[in-house]
């Protein structure tokens, strides 16, 4: 995985989660220091080729950008543990379809961490990328899983529901990639370069912690700006 010894430097916003500290990337992931755990969800590698199989040509470099991002992350952050949340893959054909580029860059990556596919709804089958596959994974406090438990509880991480939020900014909107937390579930936005958002009024998310229960944290270009449920704009 190649890093940029010139990446600006980032501040990422500290929250507590089930009794956990976890760190916020403005890149979308997710770190947790005291267990070198670093976590993204959705990064959806091979979208691009999906759709260019399906006649919608977008440009093919999506798994490359998002791989990029990704190792710059490792390279900064440093991980003993690197987990996927799900839906790394965007079909069950991705794997195949990765070029010999980016299958290197995966296992180089599993050969310097513990690498973990969490199984998503795109991606449910195990594969041959190096780490290893689960269902789900439990590391003290918090459960790492794909799509969230209504009724789950303290500790949950998870992703899925690719969340993004509206503010006005000077009297525009502004649309962004957002974590979701109420201190007790962590929702992760999506990692992948080519990845949409759902709003965080949809029921799918604000359902999951009541009306105004929780905060945002909206990915900016080298920090993320926490905004609590009522003041976010309409989508």
């Amino acid at each position: 995985m190649l890093a940029h010894a010139d990446s600006p430097p980032l501040s990422p916003a500290r929250i507590g989660l089930a009794g956990a500290e976890l760190l916020l990337d403005p890149s979308g992931a997710a770190l947790w220091v005291e267990e070198r755990l670093l976590v993204v969800a959705d990064m959806h590698l091979e979208k691009g080729s999906a759709f260019a199989r399906r006649g919608q040509m977008l440009p093919p470099f999506d798994t490359r950008e998002t791989l990029d991002r990704l190792g710059r992350l490792v390279a900064r952050h440093q991980p003993r543990t690197v987990v996927a949340l799900g839906d790394s893959l965007h079909d069950r054909w991705a794997g195949e379809r990765l070029d010999a580029d980016a299958r290197g860059r995966l296992r180089t990556l599993a050969a310097a961490v513990e690498l973990i596919w969490i199984a998503g709804n795109h991606d449910p089958a195990p594969h041959d990328l190096g780490g290893r596959c689960a269902e789900m994974l439990s590391i003290g406090p918090l459960r790492f899983r794909h799509e969230p438990e209504l009724d789950a509880r303290a500790g949950e991480v998870c992703g899925h529901l690719h969340p993004a939020a509206r503010v006005v900014v000077r009297g525009r909107g502004v649309r962004r990639r957002c974590f979701v937390t109420d201190g007790a579930r962590l929702v992760l936005p999506a990692f992948g370069a080519f990845t949409g958002g759902l709003d965080v009024s949809a029921p799918a998310i604000s359902g999951l912690f009541g009306p105004g229960a929780f905060d945002v944290h909206l990915l900016g270009e080298d920090r993320t700006f926490r905004l609590p449920a009522p003041r976010l704009g309409a989508p």
